[in-house]
């Protein structure tokens, strides 16, 4: 086997790692959400849960940009 197959074959198996390990963090967030009970609490664009004053935050926010647009 050449240099060029060892390089390729460790690549592979650093990619095939990575997304192992990737996967197994994906369930174990997963995991910790349904733990905390926090399935039904509405999430942002980003999937994190929002607490109420982050919304009103928001909404206040969509408002004055309303307001804005309609002037």
């Amino acid at each position: 086997m050449g240099m060029k197959d060892q390089f390729q074959d460790k690549s592979e198996q650093w990619q095939e790692q990575a997304k192992q390990k990737a996967q197994q963090a994906k369930e174990q967030g997963q995991q910790r959400g349904q733990e905390r009970g926090e399935r039904g609490k509405p999430r942002d664009e980003r999937g994190k849960p929002r607490d109420e004053e982050t919304e009103r935050l928001q909404r206040e926010e969509q408002d004055r940009l309303d307001l804005d647009y309609d002037a």
